[in-house]
């Protein structure tokens, strides 16, 4: 049973989660042969106040690169 866990930053909409979950199964059931009735895929939409990289906060790198 594979159990995928996808983090994202807010934003994402409903269309985009459908078509994470369809495509991240079907890549599942082409690559390692599972049965996507077996497959769970769970979307976490994490806050950009709450995601940091390059030692910066998402937010504070997003406000940077519109700059």
């Amino acid at each position: 049973m594979p159990f995928v866990n996808v983090k994202v930053t807010s934003g994402v909409t409903r269309e985009q989660k459908q078509q994470i979950v369809a495509e991240i199964t079907d890549t599942l059931v082409r690559v390692l042969n599972k049965n996507p009735n077996n497959t769970h895929i769970v979307i976490d939409e994490v806050d950009a106040d709450n995601w940091g990289f390059s030692g910066m906060l998402t937010t504070d790198y997003r406000k940077l690169k519109q700059e």
